[in-house]
């Protein structure tokens, strides 16, 4: 038998990447989620630094890996995601393809 190299489970929905940003940027900035706007600023609104960007990567890595088997961030994308926003189209983009 082949290997299994996608999870099968429903597409993502748009509020569920919302909220697991949220709540993994949350954790790291020690905010309530509820403080963070989708259309916050990484750097301006929020003061996350680079350091703070890394962390929340990983984080949305590690919880996407059990829906989509290999899901990663390309480290030339990083540079455009500059908000909540980006972010959350960015995995969108990725997890339904």
């Amino acid at each position: 038998m082949p290997a299994e190299t996608h999870v099968s489970q429903n597409p993502l929905e748009r509020s569920e990447v919302l909220e697991i940003i949220l709540d993994r940027l949350a954790d790291i900035l020690e905010i309530e989620p509820g403080d963070i706007a989708e259309g916050a600023s990484f750097s301006e609104d929020l003061d996350a630094d680079s350091l703070a960007l890394i962390e929340l990567v990983e984080g949305i890595e590690e919880e996407l890996s059990d829906r989509t088997v290999g899901f990663r961030i390309e480290d030339e994308d990083l540079e455009d995601l500059r908000t909540v926003r980006d972010a959350v189209d960015y995995v969108m983009g990725r997890v339904n393809e």
